[in-house]
């Protein structure tokens, strides 16, 4: 079977429509008709249903779809295998990282590691907290970093650190070391909360604040690179990881809000696999020359 033809039943597939795969794979349209057509005669099953113009996919089609797929996937691998091995890369290790632990502590972390392990490939997927557990469940990831801790039977999830949660907001020269001594309610009534851009402490933190400031209002911002921009306007203020904000503050972009009167979180990141895999357990270890284990 060539993979060609393979390439052309997906692409078809997708769009059930061959003028469409032909534009996306660089090809004549009788060209993907001839694919299609020497598909079917060697599965010996009609693939696709025409009706006028338009095709759509066979019970025969759906059900031959994802083996083709992973055909066409394990050729991808077996290219990239190569390759690394040609470039004298003899290990892989598949990371899937939180956006937020991706753009804050990783890349310097990295760096480290590529440095010291030159022989390795690295492959990093940024995917939502929620979605790591499925991709190291599924295989399409070695080990995951994760900001939700997760309870599965067959994954391990071990805390990698801590990270104090501090009160943030714009720096208008209004917060600072030598300001007086800030006015909880005022500044509440000031500004919006901008909420929920970490999928652990919200819950428990805003119960708090209500409890005290029960007019305060919020804003639900759910991406911390966000949060931060509209901190940045003056949109709002927000309590987040310390580690993430440590380059504005520096800057004198946002400013630290301190209090007493409120019991600041944690957030603490995980550390998620399947199995003992041995680039993983090798890249662990090495993660706990900066974190607790």
């Amino acid at each position: 079977m060539d993979l060609k033809w393979l390439k052309t039943f997906t692409v078809a597939a997708k769009y059930e429509n061959f003028r469409m795969t032909a534009e996306e794979l660089f090809i004549s349209q009788p060209s993907v008709t001839v694919h299609i057509k020497l598909m079917e005669e060697y599965l010996g099953s009609e693939l696709f249903e025409r009706i006028g113009r338009r095709v759509q996919l066979t019970a025969e089609g759906r059900r031959f779809l994802p083996y083709a797929k992973k055909l066409l996937d394990i050729h991808q691998e077996g290219i990239e295998d190569m390759e690394d091995f040609k470039q004298g890369r003899s290990r892989k290790l598949t990371l899937a990282i939180s956006p937020l632990i991706a753009s804050s502590v990783m890349p310097s972390i990295l760096k480290k590691y590529m440095v010291l392990n030159p022989d390795i490939s690295l492959e990093i997927q940024v995917m939502e907290s929620k979605d790591i557990p499925a991709a190291v469940l599924e295989g399409q990831a070695d080990c995951g970093l994760s900001r939700m801790l997760i309870v599965h039977t067959e994954l391990t999830c071990s805390p990698l650190y801590e990270d104090p949660v501090i009160m943030i907001a714009p720096h208008d020269g209004w917060y600072s070391d030598s300001s007086p001594p800030v006015d909880m309610e005022e500044l509440f009534r000031q500004h919006k909360i901008l909420t929920h851009n970490h999928p652990e402490y919200w819950g428990d933190l805003l119960k708090q604040i209500k409890k005290k400031y029960a007019y305060v209002q919020t804003m639900v911002v759910t991406q911390i690179e966000v949060t931060k921009r509209f901190i940045e306007e003056g949109l709002g203020i927000s309590f987040l990881p310390s580690s993430i904000v440590r380059r504005e503050l520096l800057e004198g972009r946002f400013s630290e809000v301190l209090t007493d009167e409120l019991s600041l979180p944690v957030a603490r990141s995980y550390f998620i696999a399947k199995y003992q895999h041995e680039e993983g357990t090798r890249f662990r270890q090495f993660l706990s020359q900066f974190y607790y284990q």
